[in-house]
């Protein structure tokens, strides 16, 4: 067995495996070609190095995207449950943010000077996350990188505090994870770190507020980041009872900012997980999604953050490692009204999560049929499925259950059989455009993977 609880036998996987990597270059004969092309001028054959994880040997070569579906250069159209990793959460090309975008192009994109657009942004981001202020960047990375320098410059600490199995973008003091022993260590795959992580950054064990007690009780953290939700652990980790209350209580005891991270967990709702669980953090930070596909980063802050940051008269501009050129540019707020303000709707996610109600039943449906100890967990429209009877409670238990092998084999066949899901782990996105169709096209194909699986004397 590959794993105790995956009930799959290792060598049937591989076989299954090896059968579907073969079938995948027969059906991609033209990305193939352009794969061996792009070798000569792209690292690794893509235009980012991550683009590299796809399973079968070389990634399809994108031709072109529209609603829920995307067509490979081989002219295969696939039902797309990946958007672009929630950056394409409004649905390829919608006709709101096109219109927009192509109004606002025609007259000036970007001038280092405020629009009427952004007001309107801003406005609705403090309707949905009850943040009354904000501000705005081309990445999360670059919000949550601020976010932590004016945690730090506001508090006079220079700590800061995440949990183990976090994802932050590319912030350098978030990328650490808790070694076996339980202490920070730089995480696998920070390559070329200027500095050892674990020297500005505490790591606490998520669901656990025994842990964030004892790193914050010192008062030597500035401020504490976390999801609401862990999503890039192997698995959705959800937060326990209570997790979030008390640790809102013990950052206000010690005088530590509270730092929501949304990026990954705004398809929970129109206000992402912090409208929902009523959070009430210092912070918010969110990109990706809210601009229909257009480079745009958010964060905001409480008027109490805002009126410390006056009083102070920071400075806060490129020079000081806090802004960007392009940041706040009049294209990509123009891109952001037209998707918050007629494409995800309040009512559209309302629409959505119905639909990711549709697929997890259905993911449930076919585990149990099959007898396995699986388990499904929904955010809003996302969902994932993992190889534990239960959820995890964090990440050292999510990552424990992990299965590249098997992983790699439901994507490909997925695939193969036209459904795309994220390269990493089993997450799965309805946008604003997937439709009972393509849920239903998702389970026929999920239920035809996970039947090859099961030795037939099981059937």
């Amino acid at each position: 067995m590959r794993s105790a609880d995956s009930n799959i036998e290792a060598s049937l996987v591989d076989r299954r495996l090896a059968d579907e990597q073969q079938l995948f270059i027969r059906q991609h004969p033209k990305s193939q070609e352009l794969f061996a092309r792009s070798e000569r001028t792209l690292l690794r054959g893509v235009p980012m190095s991550w683009m590299s994880e796809w399973h079968g040997g070389f990634p399809v070569f994108l031709a072109e995207a529209h609603g829920a579906e995307l067509t490979d250069v081989d002219g295969i159209t696939y039902a797309d449950f990946c958007m672009g990793d929630t950056a394409a959460m409004a649905g390829h090309t919608p006709a709101a943010t096109v219109k927009a975008v192509n109004d606002r192009v025609r007259r000036g994109s970007t001038a280092m000077l405020p629009t009427e657009d952004a007001v309107w942004v801003g406005s609705e981001l403090a309707r949905r996350f009850g943040l009354p202020i904000w501000q705005f960047s081309l990445s999360a990375t670059d919000a949550n990188r601020w976010v932590l320098r004016l945690a730090r410059a506001l508090t006079g600490r220079q700590r800061i505090m995440v949990f183990d199995g976090c994802y932050h973008g590319t912030v350098d003091e978030t990328v650490v994870a808790l070694d076996p022993t339980g202490h920070p260590i730089s995480r696998k795959g920070n390559i070329g770190h200027a500095f050892d992580p674990a020297s500005t950054t505490e790591v606490a064990e998520f669901n656990d507020l025994e842990s964030v007690e004892r790193i914050l009780i010192c008062r030597q953290v500035a401020c504490v980041l976390t999801e609401p939700a862990l999503t890039n652990a192997e698995a959705i980790v959800r937060p326990s009872p209570g997790f979030h209350a008390g640790l809102r209580e013990l950052t206000q005891q010690t005088g530590t900012y509270l730092a929501i991270d949304e990026t990954q967990t705004f398809p929970n709702g129109p206000g992402g997980c912090t409208q929902e669980m009523e959070l009430r953090p210092d912070f918010l930070t969110i990109g990706k999604a809210i601009a229909g596909g257009i480079p745009l980063g958010a964060y905001g802050m409480t008027e109490a953050v805002a009126d410390l940051i006056r009083s102070r008269r920071l400075h806060m501009g490129d020079v000081g490692a806090v802004g960007g050129t392009l940041a706040g540019n009049a294209l990509s707020m123009a891109a952001a009204r037209a998707t918050l303000g007629e494409v995800l709707t309040d009512e559209v996610h309302r629409q959505m999560n119905l639909l990711g109600g549709r697929l997890a039943d259905g993911i449930e449906e076919v585990i149990r049929a099959q007898g396995l100890p699986w388990h499904v967990v929904r955010l809003g429209s996302r969902v994932e499925f993992r190889y534990l009877p239960e959820p995890p409670v964090n990440a050292r238990q999510a990552m424990a259950a992990a299965d590249p092998a098997l992983d790699a084999y439901l994507h490909l066949s997925l695939l193969n059989r036209g459904v795309v899901m994220t390269p990493f782990h089993n997450m799965a996105l309805i946008s604003a455009a997937t439709n009972a169709a393509h849920v239903d096209r998702y389970l026929g194909a999920f239920a035809e993977a996970v039947a090859a699986l099961i030795p037939l004397s099981e059937n």
